[in-house]
């Protein structure tokens, strides 16, 4: 296990995904449970399986397929990260955003980060998308942060701002993009939880008074290592399952799958009208 990574491992895993594919990535994107289908729209795809990346952390949670795809989508080279790892796998904090920092050492500018989520909004309904306009962070707030440990001069500061953890006009580009694909697209606070249990009603009910309107267990420490390194990042949850604020209902992650189907069209309908705009 690694607690941190030096700017030399981070260029080592780097320069082997470079060897294995023919394009720039201009945006990477990072697709959560059960939304990975959404990488077969890439076209020209040249592909990678994470167990073939050296030191490259490898999803055990079902509905991560672990590739890394590379092609066009709406015009644009994107790397698509088809399945991502998380804390409560017993992978560090350094661990979950390795990828993150190698999409900077690949000078990638831009990120797009998906999750499925529980709803905590009670308005919001499986299904729905909601743009991500503000994080939670929870499971670093008073625990182990991403950032934790030798700072990389070179990527970014000891103490970065995250005021603005999404982009504001990419969030913008995005509410277009629903606009014009008839999409109906949520706004609201994403809040990232450690995991991985799923919440009880007295979690919901406190999350919902500290103002999160959706509540996952990944995004969070991507997002925070994302913008250290000065990466734009446009954030998207799919609303997996209905706010159990009263303890009435029993979630699953097979629940969460297949939400995943019937999101994933609507996820990259939107995700290609963004990228014509970006």
């Amino acid at each position: 296990m690694k607690e941190f990574y030096s700017l030399e491992e981070i260029d080592r895993v780097a320069a082997v995904i470079r060897s294995h594919f023919t394009i720039n990535p201009q945006v990477a994107i990072i697709l959560g449970s059960g939304l990975g289908e959404m990488a077969d729209s890439v076209r020209d795809a040249q592909v990678i399986p994470y167990p073939e990346i050296p030191g490259w952390p490898i999803s055990t949670v079902p509905g991560h397929q672990g590739r890394i795809v590379t092609g066009k989508l709406e015009g644009r080279n994107v790397m698509v990260l088809q399945g991502r790892v998380h804390y409560y796998e017993g992978y560090t904090m350094a661990e979950v955003t390795l990828p993150v920092r190698v999409m900077q050492r690949l000078n990638i500018p831009s990120l797009i980060v998906t999750n499925a989520a529980g709803a905590i909004n009670p308005a919001f309904s499986p299904g729905d998308l909601m743009l991500i306009t503000d994080q939670l962070n929870l499971a670093t707030m008073a625990g182990v942060h991403p950032l934790r440990g030798p700072n990389l001069d070179d990527l970014g500061p000891r103490f970065p701002d995250m005021s603005q953890a999404y982009d504001r006009p990419y969030s913008q580009i995005a509410r277009d993009a629903a606009v014009e694909n008839q999409i109906l697209l949520h706004e609201g606070v994403y809040a990232g939880l450690a995991g991985p249990s799923f919440e009880t009603p007295a979690d919901l009910r406190f999350l919902r008074i500290a103002g999160a309107d959706a509540v996952g267990m990944s995004t969070v420490p991507e997002v925070i290592v994302a913008r250290h390194g000065g990466t734009r990042v446009l954030g998207i949850s799919g609303i997996s399952n209905k706010a159990n604020l009263d303890g009435n209902t029993v979630t699953s992650h097979e629940e969460v799958l297949a939400a995943g189907r019937v999101l994933v069209p609507k996820l990259t309908s939107l995700i290609r009208g963004v990228l014509r705009r970006m």
